[in-house]
């Protein structure tokens, strides 16, 4: 999958952070994107003219969207990086509903969008990528119910991998377990949470962190991940500054 020239993406939560800059990248990468999100976005053409994005306004979290999409564009990657931005407080100030809302939109979301793509299923060769947190492996208690709901993102993710092994089915699951991406409307709030708590600045915070995580950097990391040998793909990757590394 070197050449990414008529190879349909789906980038679900293409407006903001993360997902901006890995529909950008894949359209640079020369594939047609259909960049999914509650908002109307604007993009720019692809320098190098190659790739196009084609902006979709749709709830990712409504059951009927994902076979509506995916039965209009045939993709044969599809990456999942919607989700609600926690509300950032310690658990005695959360209440349920703030406390499970990653629950209501991520979780929800990437079920929708997995069970979909068995169920028709996508191509032989397709590439499906679920972009969770690493929150999973350190854990977040300013996020509420975050870590969690990430967490089972990439329980979904696994439990996808095995169902389309069962039935023979030649997709590829992976997930992605992003660190601190200051630059992201998700990242930032926790970052300032967690400087805080810490009782020290924002900037020096994200200087103890390491190698900055940034859209170009995720975007870039991403479609060197679609154009590797499934043969060779992991089941999970961390991702920070300096780009993937294998979990499994």
């Amino acid at each position: 999958m070197s050449d990414m020239s008529g190879r349909t993406t789906i980038v679900v939560g293409a407006s903001r952070g993360l997902g901006y800059g890995i529909a950008t990248a894949f359209a640079a990468a020369g594939a047609p994107v259909i960049a999914v999100a509650r908002s109307a976005m604007d993009f720019q053409a692809p320098a190098n003219g190659a790739g196009s994005i084609s902006p979709e306004v749709a709830d990712a979290g409504e059951a009927t969207v994902p076979a509506t999409l995916i039965d209009e564009y045939e993709p044969e990657v599809v990456v999942l990086v919607a989700g609600a931005t926690p509300h950032m407080r310690p658990l005695q100030e959360q209440t349920w509903e703030t406390f499970s809302v990653n629950w209501e939109t991520d979780v929800r979301i990437t079920f929708h969008w997995l069970r979909e793509m068995l169920l028709k299923p996508l191509r032989a060769g397709s590439r499906v990528i679920v972009v969770s947190s690493g929150a999973v492996l350190a854990g977040s208690p300013l996020s509420g119910g975050y870590a969690g709901a990430k967490a089972t993102q990439r329980y979904l993710t696994s439990y996808a991998r095995g169902e389309a092994r069962r039935a023979g089915l030649d997709i590829t699951f992976t997930t992605v377990l992003p660190r601190f991406a200051p630059m992201t409307g998700v990242g930032l709030p926790a970052v300032r949470a967690y400087a805080a708590r810490a009782g020290t600045s924002t900037d020096d915070f994200v200087n103890q962190i390491g190698p900055v995580l940034t859209p170009q950097i995720a975007g870039a990391a991403l479609v060197d991940l679609v154009r590797a040998d499934a043969t060779t793909v992991a089941s999970d990757y961390q991702l920070d500054g300096t780009g993937l590394q294998k979990l499994s």
